[in-house]
């Protein structure tokens, strides 16, 4: 008789995580991460006590996944302009994982507050207001009105609302960018 193989939580986390970039988080149970397995849902629930704890590890890995993702590359002419486009290809190339990150209230509590105060989005401030020669205040006010245009983008491309089409991403992205930019210097 062949050894059982030993379903560890790290394999229950990477099915959970598969299964919700591939068929959404509705269908993120016990049964079809056993499924997704070929075990029975008996190691699952061994691995994790409850679907909960399942859904905050895979939103954990995610998160990370996602922020992976946006994160402009050293060789990007323009890191903020990057970020908001990597941030806007995120809800088309990943639609399941968009609409589990951002519009379902499993996890609310995360507000604009919350994300001011990632310590990665204080280096970015930084660096906005060095690049535009303004404060951390003004750049804090730039950095929202840009994010709020880039998340109705992502958004309305994870829910199927808006045919994707980078080069009008990116003039909206810098009009609202290079815009805002311009008013601040009068």
């Amino acid at each position: 008789m062949p050894p059982k193989v030993k379903i560890t939580k790290q394999m229950i986390e990477n099915a959970s995580f598969e299964l919700v970039r591939t068929e959404g988080h509705e269908n993120l149970n016990v049964r079809n991460i056993a499924k997704y397995l070929g075990c029975s849902t008996q190691p699952v629930l061994y691995g994790f006590k409850t679907v909960d704890e399942i859904r905050e590890a895979t939103y954990e890995m995610a998160d990370k996944y996602h922020t992976e993702y946006i994160m402009p590359k050293e060789d990007d002419e323009d890191p903020m302009l990057a970020l908001g486009l990597n941030y806007v290809r995120f809800g088309q190339e990943e639609k399941n994982l968009f609409r589990f990150l951002f519009q379902t209230d499993k996890f609310g509590g995360k507000d604009i507050d919350t994300l001011f105060a990632d310590p990665g989005l204080a280096e970015i401030l930084g660096v906005m207001a060095s690049g535009l020669k303004t404060n951390i205040e003004q750049a804090r006010e730039m950095f929202l009105t840009f994010f709020c245009v880039a998340h109705g983008l992502a958004s309305l491309l994870a829910n199927n609302s808006m045919a994707y089409d980078e080069e009008k991403c990116r003039k909206m992205l810098e009009d609202v960018f290079y815009g805002m930019a311009a008013a601040r210097k009068g």
